[in-house]
C-alpha cells in the first residue's frame, strides 16, 4: 500500500510568497489535479505519475479538462480542484443566497458572539429609486435600537442567570445571549462575512446561478469570484453565463401560481406543521434494517417487518442504536424515512436552519404579514413597545420601497421578520438537527422549532424517533431506553 498526500489548501499569501522567491513556473494551479485524476480510469500509470505528467504539461492538462468536462460531460473531475474564498462586506440577505449551495462549506461571522458595528450596505436598487435617505434613516434607527436593547438585556440576563454569572468563564456566553436577542431588530442589509470552501464543479454552478440573479449585489459578487477563479483555473469553470432556466423559471412559476391560488388565501398560521411523512415509518425502518442484515429482497423484509410485534420492532431498532454515542449519526437506513414540515420562521431562525444542507429546503420571500418573532427576553425587560415601534416603522418603509421595486425592498426588513419554509428531511437528518439544535447551548429560536418538529415526528413514528433529542439530553434519553448510561457524555 502507498498513500501520498497529493496536495492541500494553502493560504494564497503563502503561494504568492513562494512564487515570488522561486523560479517562474506555470503549474501552480488546481487544474493539474483534476486532469491527472481524470486520466485514472483509462491510463495504466500510477496516480502520482499522472500528476507529474499534468504538472509538466499544464496547457495539455487544461485542454484535457475542457474535453472531458465539455465534450464528454464528466463534470466530476472538477470536484478535485478546491477553492477557499474570504467573502467580506456582503449583506445578510446575500448570505442567504450564497449558503443555498449544499455541497460547499461555510463559516459565517456570528451575530450571536460579535457586537455589531452599524455596518450595512446600501443596495443599488434602493439608490436608483431616490429613496436612499429614508432607507438609511430606518437602518440607523434599527441599529440604535439594537445598542439600546443590548445595554438593557446584558444586566438582565446576568441577573437572571446568577449561577452562571458567578463563573467568569461563562460571562461570554451570557453576553452572547444578550447580543443574540438584541440582533432581532437589525436589518437584512447588515454587513456580514464568511469563509467559503468550494470545489470547482460547485463553484461553476454558483457562478452560473448568480449570473442570472436580478439582485445587483449578487451579480457583483459573482463577477469578483469568477475573476479570481478563472485566473488560476480557466479549464474547469466553463458554463458560467446567465441562462433562461435560472433567470426565468421561478418568475414564470409565480405567474402561473397566481392563476391557481385564491387571492387573499394565506393558509395556516401554525408555525410548525408536519404536512407529510412516510406512512408506517417504523415498519419501513425495520424492513430496511432487515434488508441490510440479510439476503432477502426488500418486499419480503417489509412483509416480515409488518408481522412483527411492537416489542420485536422496538428491540431491533434498539439493536441499531445500542452502541451509538452522542456524536454518532444513526444508521443510514434511517434515510428511507421522510418527513415534510411547513414552517413559519424568523430570519434569525432561517439563518441557522439553512445550514442543514442535506435537507431539502425551499422558502418563500419574507412577508411582513406573517408578523415578527419577538425574543422572550425583550418582553421580560418591558421593551416590547419600543421593539414593535421599530418594526412598524420598518414595515411602513418596506411598503414605501415596494412601490418602486420588484426586488430589493427586503433589505430593510429585520432578523425578526418571518417567511414560510418547506423543509423535507429524512429521519437521519432530523436526528442530526435535533442533536445540534435542541441542545441547551443552541439558540432559543431554532431550539423551539426543532423541539416542535421532534414532538410531531415522535407522534407518527415513535420507534424511529426512539433516541431523538438534544446532545445534552442524550445520556438521559439513552438511559430511558436501555436502562443504563452511554459510555460517553457530551462535554459541558
Amino acid at each position: 500500500m502507498k498513500v501520498i498526500l497529493a496536495g492541500y489548501n494553502v493560504d494564497s499569501t503563502v503561494i504568492e510568497e513562494l512564487k515570488k522567491f522561486s523560479p517562474p513556473r506555470g503549474d501552480i494551479t488546481p487544474e493539474t489535479l483534476s486532469a491527472s485524476y481524470a486520466r485514472i480510469s483509462r491510463d495504466p500509470r500510477s496516480v502520482n505519475e499522472l500528476r507529474a505528467v499534468a504538472r509538466a504539461e499544464v496547457e495539455k492538462a487544461r485542454r484535457s479538462n475542457q474535453n472531458i468536462i465539455f465534450k464528454m460531460g464528466h463534470h466530476s473531475v472538477a470536484e478535485h480542484a478546491v477553492f477557499n474564498f474570504d467573502i467580506i462586506g456582503v449583506s445578510r440577505l446575500a448570505l442567504e443566497e450564497i449558503e443555498k449551495f449544499r455541497l460547499c462549506s461555510y463559516t459565517e461571522k456570528s451575530q450571536r458572539y460579535i457586537s455589531l458595528k452599524d455596518d450595512f450596505i446600501i443596495p443599488e436598487e434602493i439608490k436608483k429609486t431616490g429613496k436612499q435617505e429614508i432607507f438609511i434613516d430606518t437602518i440607523k434607527a434599527q441599529n440604535a435600537s439594537y445598542h439600546k436593547l443590548y445595554k438593557r438585556l446584558k444586566p438582565y440576563i446576568f441577573e437572571k442567570n446568577k449561577d452562571l454569572a458567578e463563573n467568569p468563564k461563562k460571562h461570554s456566553i451570557l453576553d452572547g445571549w444578550a447580543k443574540e436577542d438584541a440582533r432581532y431588530v437589525v436589518s437584512l442589509a447588515t454587513e456580514g462575512q464568511l469563509g467559503m470552501t468550494v470545489n470547482a464543479r460547485n463553484l461553476e454552478f454558483l457562478i452560473r446561478r448568480f449570473a442570472s440573479k436580478k439582485l445587483t449585489e449578487l451579480r457583483e459578487l459573482n463577477l469578483k469570484i469568477y475573476d479570481l477563479a478563472k485566473e488560476v483555473a480557466p479549464s474547469i469553470i466553463l458554463f458560467t453565463e446567465a441562462n433562461d432556466f435560472d433567470s426565468k423559471t421561478y418568475e414564470e412559476l409565480e405567474e402561473r401560481a397566481e392563476s391557481f391560488l385564491i387571492p387573499g388565501g394565506k393558509g395556516g398560521d401554525t408555525p410548525v406543521r408536519l404536512v407529510d411523512f412516510t406512512q408506517k415509518a417504523d415498519t419501513r425502518l425495520v424492513a430496511a434494517l432487515l434488508h441490510t442484515s440479510s439476503y432477502f429482497p426488500f418486499e419480503e423484509c417489509y412483509r416480515r417487518a409488518g408481522c412483527l410485534s411492537l416489542k420485536e420492532k422496538r428491540e431491533l431498532i434498539k439493536d441499531a442504536c445500542r452502541h451509538m454515542e452522542f456524536y454518532d449519526s444513526v444508521l443510514r437506513e434511517f434515510e428511507y424515512i421522510d418527513l415534510t414540515f411547513d414552517l413559519i420562521i424568523s430570519a434569525t431562525c432561517f439563518a441557522q436552519l439553512k445550514r442543514h444542507r442535506m435537507a431539502t429546503l425551499t422558502a418563500q420571500k419574507y412577508n411582513p404579514e406573517l408578523g415578527v418573532t419577538i425574543p422572550p427576553s425583550v418582553e421580560e425587560i418591558g421593551a416590547r413597545e419600543e421593539f414593535i415601534e421599530i418594526i412598524e416603522k420598518t414595515n411602513d418603509v418596506y411598503s414605501f420601497l415596494k412601490e418602486d421595486l420588484d426586488i430589493g425592498a427586503e433589505y430593510v426588513l429585520t432578523n425578526a421578520h418571518r417567511k414560510r419554509v418547506l423543509l423535507n428531511v429524512n429521519a437521519r437528518e432530523l436526528y442530526h438537527i435535533s442533536r445540534l439544535r435542541e441542545d441547551a447551548t443552541a439558540q432559543w429560536d431554532i431550539r423551539d422549532v426543532s423541539q416542535k418538529m421532534s414532538v410531531l415526528a415522535k407522534e407518527v413514528m415513535p420507534l424511529t424517533c426512539l433516541l431523538i433529542g438534544g446532545k445534552d439530553a442524550y445520556p438521559e434519553i439513552y438511559e430511558n431506553v436501555f436502562g443504563k448510561k452511554p459510555k460517553l457524555v457530551p462535554p459541558e
